[in-house]
């Protein structure tokens, strides 16, 4: 049987093209990071790496509202964005880590292996999404765990048990928020993004100085996505007994 495909206008399929492009401008996003880390410059690279987190929080949702699966099947726009994750989420945030952030000597390939080898099990499992659009253990967000070390300056040790953590998190069932996913409490999850968005800049360009009344909003705005994936979690784990 011959497969019938919808007839799409011109304008249509431009448009799923150029959401493609802004997915696909997170590449160019992640080699500028790399030459602000190749530069020794860690504010650039950290700043870089959150323009490619924007852009890949909007992406999807432009994916959506123009249809571009139906309209541009041929071309797989869910292999472009892991692609481009990986290197933005995973690759550049671990050399990050071990070019910037204190790590025990002996202990630096290893928290870098944990984190590269933890993300490849992350983006290879096809159950990394709960029915209710939440992630389903540690979602490789390594870019910003390198954000939060590198504004805390937390001790070596502290740092490789953290990283040690969230890798072993990868496999298990916690549950993390995706703010532009998940239904419930989208519209504070939407604003508290804002307030962490704006408040983590602040603080990465005023580093090595960390103003209370920045502190705050990124304080707070963190504990409440914490509060968020936590309640997620052991509501999910109630469910399962």
């Amino acid at each position: 049987m011959t497969e019938v495909t919808e007839p799409f206008s011109h304008v249509q399929k431009a448009a799923a093209w150029v959401v493609h492009a802004v997915t696909a401008s997170g590449v160019v996003l992640g080699l500028m990071a790399l030459l602000a880390l190749v530069d020794s410059n860690p504010k650039g690279c950290l700043l870089w790496l959150g323009a490619a987190l924007l852009v890949d929080g909007v992406d999807g949702t432009l994916a959506r509202k123009f249809s571009v699966k139906r309209v541009l099947p041929n071309f797989d726009g869910a292999t472009l964005d892991l692609v481009i994750d990986y290197l933005t989420y995973v690759f550049i945030p671990a050399i990050f880590i071990y070019r910037f952030i204190p790590l025990p000597g002996p202990l630096e390939l290893v928290a870098v292996a944990f984190i590269l080898l933890s993300a490849l099990y992350c983006f290879c499992n096809v159950n990394m999404k709960s029915n209710d659009n939440y992630f389903v253990g540690f979602p490789a967000v390594w870019n910003v765990v390198a954000m939060y070390l590198f504004i805390l300056d937390l001790d070596p040790e502290m740092t490789f048990g953290l990283i040690t953590i969230f890798a072993i998190m990868t496999f298990t069932t916690a549950k993390f928020v995706h703010p532009f996913r998940v239904p419930h409490l989208m519209p504070v999850n939407i604003a508290m993004t804002a307030v962490w968005m704006i408040s983590s800049l602040l603080l990465i360009l005023r580093q090595p100085d960390d103003p209370v009344i920045l502190m705050v909003p990124w304080i707070v705005s963190s504990a409440w996505f914490t509060g968020i994936c936590a309640w997620r979690t052991v509501l999910g784990y109630k469910r399962g007994m």
